[in-house]
């Protein structure tokens, strides 16, 4: 039974691309979900449009603002000095799409992790110039995860900017591919080094690390957030807490999932799993995402099937607002003017 109509939606896990970031990537070569995923004609217009036919995708879905992002894998894999240039045009390529649509469109950062020094000066020039509402970051930057030490930067400039940051994943290494998700042919390798698991064991693994590598010991009030229903790690995390009586950390793994993570549904509409997430985390740190263009119910026909997921979850109606809007105002959203 579908309850009664919510008021508005907020999603944020929305991604695109800048016209000379996919020109970077698709030259790079280096990640093999671009070509197979975000490089096909179909994505890339979506994936590039940030106007009228976004609007009508968010319109047809029930959903009032995206927070656009740039999609996977960022400028994570490009050269440091590549990286810098490409993050801060495609940060410029969101703000003009905030700016032209205030009342559609927020934005995530996106940062040149490379250059950890400068991603830091990039998130606070895109939170206090350009008034974005935080940022994405991937697992690893080469082999590294974000727990790395080079890139406590960033981690800082996040919490004393009081933003959250958003960790979605991307494709595991090529050494982690070859050892665990090849040898099922080539279909099979890539969706389960993918969109089947790989992708969201990589994610969850990153916040983890960043939990044992005592992120939030030093920054007791930074906020990260999970796509697909908490990549794994919410679900896991009464089992992953057994790390807390062997690590160097002062706070318990489960104290920190508990209240520094939030988790969206990512474009994963399921409601088993989102009565589990809520179980974990609670209400007020569940929000909605939908994962355009990537979702594949979006632009089905005749589906508000955003506001039908979030409207049929077997949850309180002073839930659903939450999950629907209410935690991304409470979080996301610091003044009027950033409502647009």
């Amino acid at each position: 039974m579908i309850a009664a109509s919510i008021a508005r939606i907020i999603a944020i896990e929305e991604h695109v691309w800048s016209p000379r970031l996919r020109e970077a990537l698709i030259d790079l070569d280096s990640d093999q979900t671009v070509t197979a995923f975000s490089n096909s004609p179909h994505a890339n217009a979506l994936l590039l449009d940030v106007d009228e036919g976004r609007l009508a995708r968010m319109d047809a879905m029930g959903i009032d603002v995206q927070v656009l992002s740039i999609t996977a894998p960022g400028t994570q894999h490009l050269p440091a000095d590549v990286a810098v240039t490409l993050a801060r045009d495609a940060n410029d390529f969101l703000a003009d799409a905030v700016r032209r649509h205030p009342a559609r469109f927020a934005a995530f950062a996106t940062l040149p992790t490379p250059d950890p020094e400068a991603a830091a000066v990039e998130l606070r020039r895109c939170i206090e110039e350009l008034g974005f509402v935080g940022a994405m970051l991937f697992p690893r930057t080469g082999p590294d995860f974000l727990d790395h030490s080079r890139y406590r930067p960033i981690f800082a400039a996040a919490a004393s900017l009081d933003v959250p940051l958003y960790i979605h994943p991307s494709l595991p290494p090529e050494s982690v591919r070859r050892a665990c998700y090849a040898g099922l042919g080539a279909s099979t390798d890539l969706m389960l080094a993918t969109g089947g698991w790989g992708w969201h064991a990589e994610a969850g693994l990153a916040a983890l690390r960043l939990i044992l590598a005592r992120t939030f010991d030093r920054h007791p009030g930074l906020q990260l957030i999970l796509g697909h229903m908490g990549e794994m790690l919410v679900s896991f995390v009464d089992r992953a807490d057994a790390l807390t009586r062997v690590a160097d950390i002062e706070r318990s793994v489960l104290d920190c999932i508990s209240n520094n993570f939030y988790a969206t549904p990512g474009g994963v509409f399921s409601h088993r799993m989102l009565s589990q997430v809520i179980d974990v985390l609670g209400p007020d740190r569940i929000m909605f995402a939908a994962d355009d263009p990537y979702s594949g119910t979006l632009g089905a026909a005749g589906g508000r099937l955003a506001r039908e997921f979030i409207e049929s979850a077997r949850i309180s109606p002073e839930d659903r607002e939450k999950l629907a809007y209410r935690n991304a105002e409470r979080l996301l959203f610091r003044s009027t003017e950033q409502m647009g």
